[in-house]
């Protein structure tokens, strides 16, 4: 079924609730745009900008990570100030009623657990915090971002465009910016989050495959699960004979497959459901 009006996406949602709690619900970075998180992609499931980091060549070249360093400099403070929209709001509420179960989410935002969210598998990491390729010491990544600005003050005023998960659209040389090392050992630092081109930890993946299993159907909010760690839910859940619901503008990788299809826009259409 294929509905694009608010109201209409507010009653399917209504009945898919109550007929099938717990549901297990994965987000992306469509839950998140309006709280002024840019995403990845268009409507048509393409890359808006160039593809993000890869795992590889930000830890093989130096170059790479000053480049990246130095657009996250601009970019991340978004993604750290953002704040939980109604729909993390809306997920929260209905996990505390038992109507939704665990949360599974690609954004590495942590919104949903500002939002009061309990259950959350953050199936891509934590953008908040960093991770040391050489010991494994965990630190906040205010800490980097704090050592990056006073490395590296001549960028301080800079004002590019801000891109999704904490990247911006700073285009130029690098080779002038200086890039903290591990206070501990002098390893290189990463955020504690899964770049493109790695991999999901098992154990985080056989979490959140278990946790669909025990529920009763999966709801995807904002994303297109053009990327595998997400769509192999929206798989797991057609070939259990789950119900599928799909809640995204725009085309997503199981389409073909869901049994309900609401291209609506998020924050407005969970709003509409909450006051009703």
């Amino acid at each position: 079924m294929h509905i694009n009006t608010i109201a209409e996406a507010a009653d399917e949602l209504f009945h898919l609730l109550r007929q099938q709690e717990p549901l297990t619900v994965l987000t992306g970075a469509g839950i998140s745009t309006d709280s002024g998180i840019p995403d990845y992609r268009d409507s048509q499931g393409a890359w808006k900008k160039a593809p993000p980091m890869q795992h590889q060549e930000f830890m093989s070249s130096a170059p790479a990570r000053q480049r990246y360093w130095a657009r996250s400099l601009h970019g991340w403070p978004t993604l750290y100030r953002a704040k939980p929209n109604s729909a993390h709001t809306a997920l929260a509420t209905w996990q505390q009623q038992g109507l939704v179960g665990t949360i599974i989410t690609q954004n590495v935002d942590g919104l949903h657990q500002r939002a009061g969210g309990s259950q959350v598998i953050d199936l891509h990491g934590d953008a908040n915090a960093m991770l040391c390729m050489e010991c494994g010491q965990r630190s906040p990544r205010l800490h980097m971002h704090e050592r990056c600005l006073a490395l590296n003050t001549h960028y301080a005023d800079m004002t590019p465009e801000v891109g999704a998960d904490g990247d911006s659209h700073l285009e130029g040389d690098f080779s002038d910016f200086l890039v903290p090392d591990c206070t501990a050992c002098g390893g290189i630092l990463k955020p504690d989050v899964v770049y493109f081109g790695d991999n999901v930890p098992r154990a985080r993946v056989e979490q959140a495959q278990q946790a669909l299993a025990n529920s009763r159907g999966l709801l995807v909010i904002g994303s297109s699960l053009m990327v595998f760690s997400g769509f192999r839910f929206a798989r797991q859940a057609h070939q259990a004979q789950q119900p599928l619901a799909l809640l995204n503008i725009g085309k997503t990788r199981a389409d073909d497959i869901a049994d309900l299809r609401l291209q609506v826009h998020i924050e407005p259409t969970l709003r509409h459901l909450i006051e009703r």
